[in-house]
């Protein structure tokens, strides 16, 4: 654990240094949002039925935006060599670097979106739940995207790839967080979409760093 909490640190340090990155997500993420209110018009029932699956993926999007420097960075100035050859376990490392990931850039997203609610009627309790969803579902964007950062690495154009490949595998995050908030808007029960998306979260955080690692020694060779 000591080397996963050095590269928490680390990265948790230079992520706060350069806020640009963060607030460029967060700007993107608000913008996306605000822009669906202006375009459908002002109608209460719409706006609070579209709402689950426009924060949702706004946040989608918005989570791609700083994971192409991931690993860029580590790659240009060396750092990630020293991980490959570190007698820590790459996994752990990895992981660490991206829970750093989320707390630096992706949990303010999460923080802001209950904010964002309000220009869709959506009540507080359907807010509430919103936010929950994005508690748990957001970590699987960061994990799963860690897995296309690391298989793009060094390549150029690697950006967009790297969404084309991410993207697909984190549709099961959005339908069950947007249905989550869809359920609790009609009076269903939401506690089989926290169970699902719970499950997607033990799974991403299992099997993501190990293929993640993976990855990146292939693209090291």
């Amino acid at each position: 654990m000591e080397g996963f909490v050095c590269v928490f640190q680390r990265d948790l340090r230079i992520a706060l240094r350069r806020r640009t990155d963060s607030l460029a997500a967060v700007v993107f993420f608000v913008m996306v949002v605000s822009l669906f209110p202006l375009g459908v018009g002002p109608e209460p029932a719409l706006l609070r039925t579209m709402a689950p699956g426009v924060v949702w993926v706004a946040a989608l999007l918005a989570c791609t935006l700083p994971l192409a420097r991931l690993f860029a960075d580590d790659l240009q100035d060396g750092t990630l060599e020293q991980l490959l050859l570190s007698t820590h376990p790459l996994p752990l490392l990895v992981l660490g670097k991206t829970c750093a990931h989320w707390c630096g850039s992706v949990l303010l997203l999460v923080l802001v979106s209950p904010l964002l609610a309000l220009q869709f009627d959506l009540s507080a309790s359907s807010t509430g739940v919103l936010l929950l969803t994005l508690l748990v579902g957001s970590p699987v964007l960061s994990l799963v995207g860690s897995i296309g950062a690391a298989l793009t690495l060094g390549l150029r154009g690697g950006g967009v790839l790297m969404s084309l490949l991410t993207l697909p595998l984190v549709i099961p995050v959005l339908i069950f967080g947007a249905g989550a908030v869809e359920a609790h808007n009609a009076g269903l029960g939401v506690g089989g979409h926290f169970s699902l998306l719970g499950a997607l979260l033990l799974l991403s955080l299992f099997a993501a760093p190990l293929v993640t690692s993976a990855a990146l020694r292939i693209s090291m060779e």
